[in-house]
């Protein structure tokens, strides 16, 4: 699971220059209930119409077969996009 939060970054002047990611990614040891969720993608954006409650609902059921375990590595890291 890779935990993900994007940074705006402006010039001297205030405008928009590039964004930053800060990625907190938590490996797991597979095993099939992993490997049944597949790859997913989900953002949330503070500035959309998008409700932060529903949201994390919506996320809460494919996360439930992470409670309980332990990530076996934990990889933190900046990358400019």
């Amino acid at each position: 699971m890779d935990l993900t939060r994007q940074f705006d970054i402006n010039d001297e002047d205030g405008e928009h220059d590039h964004f930053v990611q800060i990625h907190c990614e938590l490996l797991y040891a597979p095993d099939q209930l992993l490997r049944d969720l597949g790859s997913f993608t989900s953002w949330f954006f503070h500035d959309s119409d998008d409700n932060i409650d529903r949201w994390a609902e919506a996320l809460s059921g494919r996360l439930e077969a992470l409670s309980g375990r332990k990530p076996t590595e934990i990889n933190i890291y900046e990358e400019r996009v």
